[in-house]
């Protein structure tokens, strides 16, 4: 029996397909985080080979940030123009070629061509595979595996970490950044078989293979009433740069990339890209060492981002965005103090509050930024106010990244991290002030309470 329809399903054709199809997409967030954390042990022998200052240094960690803020930009209007699963395939492909360009790359000119290849690839896929995983995924299974996404990221970032602490002792960093190719094509031979998305193809026409797509990932034949529902959706999806610009939708593009910029300023991509480095401030002398105790921050990443999938549905959005950054707060507070105390007990309290940072991260802020843009914005805009928040928050990804050595050269490690934490502390006033609790309430009433003129944080009453 079809629950929805209450008729008689037919008999299911490709059981489990679905979630076969999110997790090959899910590998584009595997390689937006393995890019993201292989920098951070190849950067400690790239520097020496290059004999780089320290403002060329923070210029080609970020340099993939630029072309992944270039790639965020341009995703909405490729994925819209050649289809979601098109683009993918065409993603790992650029990711391919970068990191081959940067793992050969001669001088630093080559490597920063390399990098921003990746780069562009990595905003692409940072905006493309939930979309695609989201337009493919039934209702009752769309937040988790969404949510497999940001899990795929933090796996990649751990990958990477274990891929530099292998290569570290022979400082190999040529093998690191090639290491890149090998989940790219995992992609592109997984992504071939995969479907294109249902909505893009009734988008444009194609109402009979998104008739046997549908059937086969939802393992039923039907499929008439989402079909009908979908193409409803298509005549008033997409939304004119007017209506962003209306008050009423400028509040919450607001919120979004307000919540944007916080999951960056707070400095959790510090972390991810330097932490070697913090870790050798704080007194592990060696890069292998030091890369060794950073992939055990990796690990603490993946499991509290498994931890956040079942508690995102039951203590919700706010509670874990807000225990979230206090927790970032303190162990920024406590790092601070461990810098201002040096000694011998600086080593083992620089990793206390790095582990403590990266759990708070991935329980609340790492996976409640992305799943709220995907519920706060009106369905007609709800595509490029999404855009709009992901480009900022790479661009905010950018900054932070490009001042970082800067700041550590200029003000020291206490007030560096001093800095962050009183960041921390204005994104939980932010949150705490402006973020509604959206665990259980259907879009169409955030909308309409929205539509209505509510205050942001009561959006979901």
């Amino acid at each position: 029996m079809d629950v929805q329809s209450g008729t008689p399903a037919s008999k299911p054709r490709s059981p489990g397909f679905v979630e076969l199809t999110a997790g090959i997409a899910a590998l584009a967030g595997l390689l937006f985080g393995f890019d993201t954390g292989i920098i951070s042990g190849a950067i400690l022998f790239i520097k020496n080979e290059f004999h780089l200052a320290p403002l060329t240094e923070e210029f080609l960690v970020s340099a993939a940030l630029i072309g992944a803020v270039c790639g965020c930009v341009l995703s909405g209007r490729v994925t819209d123009a050649i289809g979601r699963r098109s683009t993918i395939l065409i993603t790992a492909g650029v990711f391919s070629v970068g990191s081959i360009v940067s793992a050969i790359a001669p001088n630093v000119g080559l490597l920063v061509v390399g990098r921003l290849a990746v780069g562009l690839a990595i905003g692409v896929a940072s905006y493309t595979a939930p979309l695609y995983i989201g337009e493919i995924a039934p209702p009752n299974l769309r937040g988790g595996l969404v949510t497999l996404n940001q899990l795929a990221i933090t796996v990649g970032i751990l990958l990477s970490y274990v891929v530099d602490a292998l290569f570290a002792p022979n400082q190999s960093w040529r093998w690191m950044l090639a290491s890149g190719v090998l989940p790219a094509i995992a992609l592109e031979l997984g992504v071939v078989f995969l479907p294109e998305s249902p909505r893009w193809l009734l988008l444009h026409g194609f109402r009979e293979r998104a008739t046997k797509t549908l059937a086969r990932i939802r393992a039923t034949e039907n499929n008439g009433a989402e079909i009908d529902e979908i193409l409803e959706h298509a005549q008033t999806g997409s939304g004119k740069i007017a209506e962003l610009l209306r008050p009423m939708t400028m509040r919450v593009i607001f919120l979004g990339a307000g919540l944007a910029v916080i999951q960056q300023v707070t400095g959790i991509n510090t972390v991810i890209y330097y932490a070697p480095t913090i870790f050798q401030e704080a007194g592990f002398q060696s890069a292998q060492a030091s890369i060794t105790a950073t992939a055990g921050v990796g690990l603490v990443n993946v499991i509290m981002t498994i931890v956040s999938i079942p508690l995102v549905d039951r203590v919700g959005r706010r509670p874990l965005l807000l225990s979230s950054l206090t927790g970032m707060l303190l162990s920024l507070v406590l790092l601070a103090i461990g810098f201002a105390l040096g000694g011998p007990a600086l080593k083992w309290i620089g990793v206390l509050s790095l582990v403590v940072y990266i759990a708070s991260f991935a329980i609340g802020l790492g996976p409640v930024f992305w799943l709220l843009i995907s519920e706060i914005f009106p369905l007609n805009i709800r595509g490029q106010a999404a855009s709009i928040a992901t480009t900022a928050n790479w661009l905010s990804n950018f900054f932070v990244s490009l001042t970082f050595l800067s700041l550590l050269n200029g003000l020291g490690n206490v007030w560096t991290f001093l800095v962050y934490a009183v960041l921390s502390a204005g994104g939980l006033w932010y949150c705490f002030a402006l973020v509604p609790e959206t665990k259980g309430v259907p879009l169409e009433r955030i909308e309409r309470n929205l539509r209505a003129g509510r205050k942001l944080r009561e959006l979901a009453n």
